[in-house]
């Protein structure tokens, strides 16, 4: 089975008639893996961002089946929200001709071909954490951007404790001239509030569940970043440094595809 790119770089030298690219093409829309998965192999060609496994809720077995067919099509496979045993499996499974990066922190694995190369895109993203404890879910969004050829600026542990710490880090990023913030937090949900009201780029809040008693397990953080009062702010669900790491990208993206 061809890649998307390999099929079109065939058809651009000659080595593949246009019937057979289109044929192939249609083939690889959408695949089944034996009853367990539909596989959207060109979900990155088509919005921009690539299909990425959640291992939470999977079997190991399930999980590395998917992983290894999507790596064959795409020469990529992106797996979230993987268990120790997630990881020891697929890093137990990666074929001789790939490789294996492993984000602990992001509970994320990476297998790559050893050929695969992203392209830069040369969009730039802030990224903040109000806390320590907001490190992993920041750490799903710095992934996601990275894989989809962007730069990211991570600043962490800056929360509204001790705002000081909070200017250098942003005038960083005004001199980088980021496209988008991605900020993450839990408890009061403070911190994207804010940084909305001091800078002029987009601001995705991510809320984490890093809080306890009243509004647990970020329910007054997701509460407390929907009502904010600063504009310019976009909210994504409580955790989901995945989506707020799409989102940031496609924002970036297009901002340095117009740059250039």
């Amino acid at each position: 089975m061809f890649t998307l790119r390999e099929i079109l770089e065939k058809t651009a030298h000659s080595e593949m008639t246009i019937e057979e690219a289109e044929k192939l093409i249609r083939l690889q829309a959408i695949a089944e893996l034996e009853g367990i998965a539909k596989i959207d192999y060109n979900r990155e060609y088509r919005k921009g961002i690539p299909e990425i496994i959640l291992a939470e809720n999977k079997t190991v077995e399930d999980t590395v089946d998917i992983s290894l067919k999507m790596l064959q099509v795409t020469g990529r496979v992106i797996i979230s929200r993987c268990t120790l045993q997630h990881i020891d499996a697929l890093k137990a499974t990666v074929p001789a001709d790939a490789t294996c990066q492993i984000n602990r922190k992001a509970k994320m694995v990476t297998i790559k071909n050893k050929n695969y190369t992203i392209t830069a895109s040369g969009g730039r993203i802030g990224l903040l954490t109000a806390g320590t404890s907001d490190i992993a879910v920041a750490e799903e969004v710095k992934t996601i951007a990275e894989e989809m050829g962007c730069t990211v600026y991570a600043e962490y542990d800056i929360g509204v404790a001790g705002i000081h710490r909070l200017l250098e880090p942003l005038k960083d990023f005004v001199q980088k001239d980021v496209d988008v913030l991605v900020v993450v937090a839990g408890r009061e949900g403070a911190l994207p509030s804010v940084i909305a009201g001091m800078i002029n780029v987009p601001v995705i809040a991510v809320p984490t569940s890093n809080s306890y008693g009243f509004g647990e397990k970020g329910v007054s953080t997701l509460m407390a970043m929907l009502q904010s009062c600063s504009l310019g702010i976009a909210v994504v669900n409580i955790d989901s440094g995945i989506a707020a790491g799409a989102t940031a990208t496609l924002i970036a993206n297009r901002a340095a595809k117009f740059r250039k």
